[in-house]
């Protein structure tokens, strides 16, 4: 038990990490923009990179999870990480911001892989409570980093110093694994030939396209918060933090909600009071953009762990592979819309121009041009919940411990 509390706390720090990365990143992204003269489209391609290295580590952790334990995946995850802010730190241009951002996400994606099924492994009676207590970690990394961010730069610290930042958690949880005995894998699938024939299922490629989807919503939006939400009248990092530190206490908290509602309950609620956030963001500027930041992080809170738990729990045979899919699945889509989301940006912005606007007033009705695409995503998510909601009622799907 000692020994897992161990792992545990080691997972929840290279997540923490994890979500340092994509805080700080967030943080930065204007003074990348003024230090190497690029337009939204090309940050979001830069951005695209975190998301691209995250899901080719978890495909590649989930096939070899099985062989290899989490023990090894921690540690590439370690040199990621390592590798990743160093070249960042160092970065000359586009290209090298390319290649670093890569290897960071590929560090991100290790973790995922190597600790969703170990915690799983882990803690067989309580898998989805588990997995929330750990991806606690997310929002409570972003917290650290917006802060960091926001401290560092009000202090006209140069964005190479909040990247350096990182490296100090990142040894730390390097510490805490050295020399630890790992679990083996026991109540998950742990055949890879099963895993792959469990993936051919349509609820496995249901909830992975919903993962696309849920993924947009929370993080395709925090991505860009610095962007869209800069002249709204609050402060974007205060925004972050805010909205990650709602996101933390509702993970911290999540056993009851989730014992209340089930996982499918949780997720169909979720849908309904992230849409109703999103549009009170559209709606408010000043202070009150506060308030409707609550409303949007409160349903944001459960869709990316309790999907990972739904998945281990509903769909065993998938084992570590699916759990490291269904994630990587989210991660994949912010690949492919964070250059759509800058270009939404951009374009947005010459509309706005053209129309008389100028100055900050332009780039207010870029961002709310942005939001109020994005709100398309948790108005499907609706739908999609809703029909899962009533399919797995009526068959009386039952969760496989």
């Amino acid at each position: 038990m000692e020994n897992n509390s161990r792992l545990f706390n080691a997972s929840c720090i290279a997540l923490t990490v994890t979500a340092m990365t994509f805080a700080i990143r967030a943080g930065i992204l204007n003074q990348l923009n003024v230090d190497f003269d690029l337009n939204n489209t090309q940050l979001g391609w830069v951005n695209s990179m975190a998301f691209l290295g995250f899901p080719i580590a978890m495909i590649i952790g989930g096939l070899l999870y099985n062989s290899v334990g989490p023990r090894k995946l921690m540690w590439l995850a370690f040199i990621g990480h390592l590798l990743g802010l160093i070249l960042t730190i160092f970065a000359s241009g586009f290209w090298t911001l390319i290649i670093s951002t890569f290897f960071i996400g590929f560090a991100n994606g290790s973790v995922e892989a190597a600790c969703n099924p170990m915690i799983a492994d882990m803690y067989p009676e309580k898998k989805t409570a588990m997995l929330n207590k750990f991806h606690v970690w997310f929002p409570g990394g972003i917290v650290v980093g917006a802060l960091v961010s926001k401290f560092m730069t009000g202090a006209d610290l140069g964005w190479q110093m909040q990247i350096a930042v990182m490296l100090i958690p990142t040894f730390i949880y390097a510490f805490l694994i050295f020399g630890q005995k790992f679990p083996e894998t026991k109540e998950l699938e742990s055949d890879t030939g099963e895993n792959i024939k469990g993936l051919f299922t349509p609820l496995f490629f249901f909830i992975a396209i919903c993962m696309t989807i849920t993924a947009t919503s929370e993080l395709g939006t925090q991505q860009w918060v610095e962007k869209i939400l800069a002249n709204q009248g609050a402060s974007p990092m205060l925004v972050l933090a805010l909205w990650a530190g709602v996101m933390a206490l509702g993970r911290f908290f999540a056993g009851p909600v989730i014992h209340k509602l089930n996982p499918v309950g949780v997720l169909f609620a979720s849908a309904i009071i992230s849409t109703l956030g999103i549009f009170l963001l559209l709606n408010t500027t000043g202070s009150m953009t506060y308030l409707a930041t609550i409303v949007f992080a409160m349903g944001l809170t459960y869709f990316w762990p309790t999907m990972i738990g739904f998945t281990g729990e509903y769909l065993p045979k998938t084992g570590a592979l699916g759990m490291s899919l269904v994630g990587g699945a989210g991660m994949f889509a912010l690949t492919i819309w964070n250059p759509i989301i800058g270009g939404w940006l951009d374009d947005a912005k010459e509309t706005a121009l053209a129309s008389g606007l100028s100055g900050d007033a332009a780039d207010l009705a870029a961002g709310q041009a942005t939001l109020d695409n994005l709100a398309w995503f948790p108005f499907v998510l609706i739908i999609l919940f809703g029909l899962l909601y009533f399919y797995m009622r009526s068959r009386d799907f039952k969760p496989v411990v």
